[in-house]
């Protein structure tokens, strides 16, 4: 039997993304900076993460968070991003927001997944948090995956900001 190959769907090479977060490393992490695209596909989303500036190789968790806010003062960094995304109530691992973990290499990490727990207009105004563990998938509330180390706001992609695909920023990788 002939393997087919997985070719990667149109709308990341020729489409725009809905929305986007710029992620801001914590004050214990002040080098770590990186980008989130949500491109509309299927019943879902595909959700491409790069990140530059982790603090190691290894992997970090990396969840949609309820609430659009990445302040940084008090003891946890990034609490005002509340708890993870969770319209349904479901136990974590199956929050809508629960995301597979980034692989972290020389500290940078590049991740495209997709999703059909949301839609990109569903997490606007919400945020992306990378976590200095990896989850583990069973602990609850947020698999045991350590403290906020970035963190960046959810935004639509207004059309006077050009067009970013999947080949433009592997050119910046």
């Amino acid at each position: 039997m002939a393997d087919a190959l997985c070719r990667l769907p149109r709308v990341l090479l020729d489409g725009r993304p809905a929305a986007r977060a710029l992620l801001c490393g914590s004050n214990a992490h002040p080098g770590l900076r990186g980008e989130a695209l949500f491109y509309p596909y299927q019943d879902g989303t595909l959700l491409l993460i790069r990140a530059l500036g982790l603090p190691g190789d290894g992997f970090y968790a990396c969840h949609i968070h309820a609430l659009g806010d990445c302040c940084t003062g008090g003891d946890v960094a990034f609490h005002c991003a509340g708890p993870h995304y969770d319209p349904e109530g479901r136990e974590h691992p199956n929050h809508a927001g629960d995301l597979p973990v980034l692989l972290s290499s020389g500290g940078r990490a590049l991740s495209l997944v997709y999703t059909g727990r949301f839609q990109p207009g569903q997490v606007l105004g919400r945020s992306v948090v990378l976590h200095a563990l990896p989850d583990d998938y069973r602990s609850q509330p947020t698999g045991a995956a350590g403290g906020r180390i970035a963190c960046g706001v959810i935004s639509s992609v207004s059309d006077d900001k050009g067009r970013t695909t999947v080949v433009d920023l592997l050119s910046q990788v």
